[in-house]
């Protein structure tokens, strides 16, 4: 039996900040390979991630767990009570970084996973798919495994990802989905000029601030059945200017989008665009746009598998979840083009915090509810 308190703490004394290894997929990989998963390292440009298989590949019931072991910065280490690479247990909480996001929900899976196959080897197989790159930019983590399980026919039937899904109590939500994100800068471009003499300057920041008011203005829309309604933040505002007396050639602003299945990233990007012409035609300000799109929104219409992950965590919990798809994004977003997926975990609210930490006893309490998941989903099929 592995224990995944321990493992977590192993986990967490690992200094894996983004995207530094730091000894934690050697050690799991250890783990797992003693247990007869088939462990490979799909790294990809210094990011580092690894898959595990147990069973045959291209298996008919095949369950996968999706997770990180890469965490965040620390920041202020003497603001830290605990060493935040030290995994010290105190009064019933494991202090240290990562121990919430989500090196406990990596040691829960691949914990109850290897208890798994290891007590009664079933017909089926399992896929541990960990990356070193949620935290950080995305592009070569999980989206680089998918790429790799693509090209060698490696596969998953249904996902489930531990990130932290319950907002204060253990066992209260699981993720059908997500909303999409994405971002924009806006370059305002004007003429510089002195403040006393307006009419040889062109001043972009009436530009700018008329713009920011209309977009944060907008209702895009009012929700849907499964989606709250979508968002849009103005996020910064700047000129870069220190004098009184000058009036500056350019501004820069940045908005955040947070959207549901209403939208696209194409079509929100389209709308910014024409918002700017807008603008641009009223005021002979000359502005830019640039956005990226670090998702689109997604989601897994409750059935078979939201009903599965519910049954287990009820059972092991006592608390019946409700399907959620509030938050920001997880690799999940990348995950749903390969399979249907979902996503359950800890309680979250000590997330990226300083002296993150988790309840041991809910450490437990996950690697029961995804080995019954990993019970009940063999069984069924």
């Amino acid at each position: 039996m592995i224990d995944p308190v321990d493992l977590t703490a192993r986990l967490v004394r690992c200094p894996s900040v983004t995207p530094e290894e730091g000894g934690a997929l050697a050690a799991l990989s250890e783990v797992l390979s003693a247990a007869g998963f088939a462990c490979t390292r799909v790294d990809r440009d210094g990011v580092p991630n690894l898959y595990a298989r147990w069973g045959a590949k291209g298996h008919p019931r095949t369950i996968g767990f999706n997770g990180h072991t890469d965490v965040v910065p620390v920041g202020d280490r003497a603001a830290w009570t605990h060493d935040p690479f030290g995994a010290e247990i105190e009064a019933g909480w494991l202090y240290g970084r990562g121990a919430t996001d989500m090196k406990s929900g990596v040691a829960a899976f691949a914990a109850a996973a290897v208890d798994f196959v290891t007590a009664t080897p079933p017909d089926g197989a399992v896929v541990l798919a960990i990356t070193g790159d949620e935290e950080g930019p995305g592009t070569d983590g999980t989206v680089a495994l998918l790429d790799w399980m693509v090209e060698t026919g490696e596969r998953m039937d249904v996902c489930l990802v531990g990130e932290p899904t319950c907002p204060e109590r253990m066992g209260e939500m699981i993720k059908i989905g997500r909303r999409g994100s994405l971002s924009a800068w806006f370059t305002f471009r004007g003429v510089q000029g002195h403040s006393a003499y307006l009419h040889l300057a062109r001043n972009p920041l009436p530009a700018m601030a008329t713009l920011m008011a209309r977009l944060a203005a907008y209702e895009l829309d009012r929700g849907t059945d499964h989606f709250d309604p979508s968002t849009l933040a103005v996020v910064t505002m700047d000129t870069g200017n220190a004098a009184t007396n000058v009036i500056p050639a350019e501004g820069r602003a940045t908005v955040n989008i947070r959207f549901n299945d209403v939208h696209t990233g194409a079509s929100l990007i389209a709308w910014l665009e024409d918002e700017a012409r807008n603008v641009a035609a009223e005021t002979g300000i000359e502005i830019g746009v640039e956005a990226r799109i670090s998702g689109e929104s997604f989601l897994t219409p409750p059935g078979a598998l939201s009903d599965l992950v519910a049954g287990a965590v009820a059972a092991e919990t006592g608390v019946t979840p409700i399907l959620s798809t509030t938050g920001g994004t997880s690799d999940a977003r990348f995950v749903k083009d390969h399979c249907p997926v979902v996503e359950f975990g800890l309680v979250g609210h000590r997330m990226h915090a300083v002296d993150e930490r988790v309840r041991v006893e809910q450490i437990e309490q996950l690697k029961a509810v995804y080995a019954r998941v990993l019970r009940d989903y063999i069984a069924a099929k």
